[in-house]
C-alpha cells in the first residue's frame, strides 16, 4: 500500500492520476448543458447505498468511473449560467491550481514549522484585506472555515472586551434578517436564549438606527450589558447593507464592540465602482469576510478581522509541544495564537495566486459584473406584471414571487411557488433559492455567475410562471 503515498517514489503515479482526474472534471464543465441532472435522493443514494467500502477497485481509473457514476454526473455545477440559488460562486481558475498545490504539499498553517512561507503568506493576505477594509497598522487576523466561525470568533471577542462575568447581562443586537449564524453563536458562547436583541429593518431591508439606538438605551436602561452590534453588509436573503456609519456612531456613543459581518458584501472591497456601498466599515472592530463567496474562490477560504490586534490574545493559548511561550520572544510567528482551530489549510494560497495572476482589479471587475446584471434583474421583474419583487438589490440578490393573475389567495399562490422551484429543480434546466418574506413564499436569485446574461434571468422566470401555471391547472383540475 506504500504505493500510494505520495513521496519521491510516486511523484509520476501522482502526475498521472491528478492529470486524469482533471480531465475528467474539464470534460464535465465543458459538455455541462444544465446546473443539474434532476436526480432524486432516493435514485442517487441507491447506487451509493450499493458500494461496498471495504472492497477496494485498487486502481484509479475504475475509481473515476465509479466517481462519475455516484457524483460527477449529478453534481449540482455552480459556474452553469442558471445556477441562481445561494451563495455559491464559480471559482476562477488561479485558485483551483493554488487548490491543487496547497492539498499536495499539505502544509498546516497553525505554526511556522509545519508551514514556514505559508505562514507570511497569510498574514501578507491578512494585511492586505485590513489595508483594503480602512484598518490601521495596529490591525490583524487570520483565515477561518467559513463565515459562521468568522461571526463565531468575533462575537467570542465581544464578549471577552465586554469585560463582565454574569453572562446573562450580555446582549448583542443584529438586525432581523440577519444571519443566523449570529444566534447560534451566542449559545455556543454561552449566552441566555434572549441575549440576541433583533432590531427591525426597514422596507430596504437594512437595519433601523433609529430602533437599534432605542434597543440600545432600553439595554443600558435595565441594567443589562450590549456587548456588541452586528451590521450586516450583505444579508443572506436581500444583499442588503445596513448603514454603517450611523450604526458605528451609536456603537461609539454606547462603547459597544461593532462587528460588520461582511461575509458576502465583501466584493465591494475590491470593487472598482460601488465600493462606497460600505463606507464606514473602517469604524468597525472586526469584519468577517468570505473570498469564497464573492472573489471568486474554491470553498472554503474566509477571514475574521480586527481593527485592534491586541484583542485577538483572548483566544490565544500555549501548548508546549506546539507553541510554548517562548516562541513569542523569539519572535516565531504561529497562526494558532490568534485562531479557533489548530491544524488549518493553507486556504490562504488560493486568493494569493488569483491576485498575483489576476489582481484585485481583475475581481472587483468580475463582482461588478454581478452586481449590475441585478440591476437589469430588477428591472425586468419590476416590469413583469407576473412577479412581485420584494426590494432593488444592493449586491446581486433578488427576492420575488410568481403572482399568477387568475388567483388571490396568497397561500394558493405559496403552494404554486414552492412547487415551481421544486419542479424546476427537477427538470435541472436551472436552480433557484426560496426564502419567506412577511410569512409568505418566495423565490430567490443569488447572482454571482458574470457569464449569466440577461436573457438567461428572462428565460428562467418564463420557466417559473410555466411551472406555477402548470401547478394551478392541475390544482383546478384536481378541485373539479
Amino acid at each position: 500500500m506504500r504505493s500510494h503515498l505520495l513521496n519521491d517514489l510516486t511523484a509520476e503515479q501522482y502526475r498521472r492520476s491528478v492529470t486524469e482526474g482533471v480531465e475528467r472534471v474539464a470534460a464535465k464543465l465543458a459538455t455541462a448543458d444544465r446546473p443539474f441532472t434532476g436526480v432524486t435522493v432516493d435514485a442517487l443514494a441507491l447506487r451509493i447505498d450499493g458500494i461496498d467500502l471495504d472492497r477496494p477497485l485498487h486502481d484509479t481509473t475504475a475509481v473515476l468511473d465509479e466517481l462519475e457514476d455516484v457524483y460527477l454526473r449529478d453534481a449540482v455545477y455552480f459556474h452553469h449560467p442558471r445556477y441562481l440559488a445561494h451563495l455559491n460562486c464559480p471559482v476562477v481558475i488561479p485558485a483551483v491550481l493554488g487548490e491543487a498545490v496547497l492539498s499536495a504539499v499539505n502544509s498546516s498553517l497553525d505554526t511556522w514549522d509545519q508551514s514556514a512561507g505559508g505562514t507570511l503568506i497569510e498574514r501578507k493576505l491578512i494585511d492586505w484585506t485590513t489595508a483594503r477594509i480602512g484598518f490601521g497598522a495596529a490591525a490583524d487576523g487570520v483565515f477561518t472555515s467559513g463565515g459562521t466561525q468568522s461571526n463565531l470568533q468575533a462575537l467570542l471577542l465581544a464578549r471577552e472586551e465586554a469585560k463582565t462575568e454574569n453572562l446573562a447581562d450580555l446582549r448583542i443586537f443584529a438586525s432581523e434578517v440577519s444571519h443566523f449564524s449570529v444566534r447560534k453563536s451566542a449559545k455556543l458562547l454561552g449566552l441566555d436564549p434572549d441575549a440576541v436583541v433583533s432590531v427591525p429593518v426597514g422596507a430596504d431591508k437594512r437595519m433601523q438606527t433609529v430602533a437599534l439606538a432605542r434597543e440600545l438605551e432600553r439595554c443600558r436602561n435595565d441594567g443589562l450589558v450590549p456587548m456588541a452590534v452586528v451590521a450586516t453588509a450583505g444579508t443572506t436573503d436581500f444583499g442588503s447593507i445596513d448603514p454603517l456609519p450611523e450604526i458605528a456612531g451609536l456603537c461609539e456613543q454606547y462603547g459597544v464592540w461593532m462587528h460588520v459581518d461582511a461575509a458576502y458584501g465583501c466584493g465591494l472591497l475590491a470593487s472598482l465602482k460601488h465600493r462606497d456601498r460600505i463606507a464606514g466599515i473602517e469604524r468597525a472592530d472586526s469584519v468577517t469576510v468570505d473570498y469564497h463567496k464573492s472573489f471568486f474562490q474554491p470553498v472554503s477560504s474566509s477571514a475574521v478581522l480586527v481593527r485592534d490586534a491586541s484583542t485577538l490574545c483572548h483566544v490565544t493559548y500555549h501548548a508546549d509541544y506546539l507553541n510554548p511561550r517562548r516562541m513569542v520572544t523569539e519572535r516565531i510567528p504561529n497562526q494558532v495564537d490568534k485562531s479557533l482551530q489548530t491544524t488549518r489549510r493553507f486556504d490562504a494560497l488560493k486568493l494569493w495566486m488569483t491576485l498575483r495572476t489576476m489582481g484585485a482589479d481583475g475581481i472587483g471587475e468580475l463582482f461588478d459584473e454581478v452586481c449590475e446584471l441585478a440591476q437589469e434583474g430588477w428591472k425586468l421583474l419590476v416590469a413583469d406584471p407576473r412577479y412581485d419583487v420584494v426590494v432593488e438589490p444592493s449586491l446581486s440578490t433578488l427576492v420575488f414571487r410568481c403572482i399568477p393573475a387568475a388567483v388571490t389567495d396568497p397561500a394558493e399562490i405559496d403552494r404554486a411557488n414552492l412547487y415551481a422551484r421544486k419542479a424546476l429543480f427537477a427538470s435541472g434546466d436551472a436552480v433557484v433559492a426560496g426564502t419567506k418574506v412577511g410569512g409568505r413564499h418566495y423565490l430567490k436569485f443569488t447572482l454571482l455567475n458574470p457569464e449569466t446574461t440577461a436573457a438567461d434571468i428572462t428565460a428562467v422566470l418564463d420557466l417559473i410562471a410555466g411551472h406555477a401555471e402548470q401547478y394551478l391547472g392541475e390544482s383546478l383540475d384536481r378541485a373539479s
